[in-house]
């Protein structure tokens, strides 16, 4: 079975197309994309939009092991503490 349905892959291979000739832009800034893997995720975007089939988003968030971060250590310095009497 087809990851991306004939709807989407002909939007991807404009938005590419676009993105070749230069006249590709983003969305919200309108600024020239440069990148092709944000240019085939513009053509993803539009592509859902139109109702196409194509596969659900990825979360942004990933968590490959599933282990939290480690809590970060202090270097030992402290700033010092103000007193009372310091401030007049």
């Amino acid at each position: 079975m087809a990851k991306y349905g004939k709807k989407a892959q002909a939007k991807i291979g404009e938005t590419m197309r676009e993105f070749k000739q230069g006249t590709l832009r983003s969305g919200g800034s309108g600024k020239k994309v440069t990148d092709p893997k944000q240019a085939i995720a513009i053509g993803l975007s539009e592509a859902r939009e139109s109702g196409a089939k194509v596969p659900k988003q990825a979360s942004s968030t990933r968590t490959s092991s599933g282990d939290k971060p480690a809590a970060r250590k202090s270097s030992g310095r402290k700033s010092p503490r103000r007193t009372s009497s310091s401030r007049k």
